[in-house]
């Protein structure tokens, strides 16, 4: 795998990181638990009122610079649309995601040239064997 210098230290940057759930999740069964900031003029969170509570969502908690944009196999992850795309990465360092809007037909043709320069393809949905 490739990265895990960065990989590593973005894992150990996120263990100090709190869980940040949702105010008054824990009280509302009808409020998941996902992320949501708090907006009220007097909401005791983002006035940080008390020092019990959760705490908010703030730059600070950011992973590390230079592990931003890598998946977790440690290549960058590139959104391809066509094969102009696929030319100017590096099979290397850069992984491959297909756009939402590339269709089965051009789909195939980018999947065999990916394969044949030995990318690392994250969202293949396509059976190359099946052409």
């Amino acid at each position: 795998m490739i990265n895990k210098e960065k990989l590593a230290k973005r894992q150990e940057v996120k263990e100090h990181k709190p869980d940040f759930v949702r105010p008054e999740s824990w009280r509302y069964v009808r409020l998941q638990t996902n992320w949501r900031k708090p907006k009220g003029i007097d909401h005791h969170q983002r006035k940080q009122k008390s020092r019990g509570r959760p705490g908010l969502v703030k730059i600070g908690y950011g992973g590390p610079k230079e592990a931003k944009g890598l998946h977790p196999s440690g290549f960058t992850d590139n959104l391809v649309h066509n094969l102009n795309d696929l030319e100017k990465l590096d099979p290397k360092i850069d992984g491959v995601r297909f756009a939402h809007g590339v269709g089965t037909k051009k789909r195939k043709e980018i999947v065999v040239k990916a394969i044949e320069q030995k990318f690392k393809i994250f969202n293949a949905r396509v059976s190359v064997s099946g052409s």
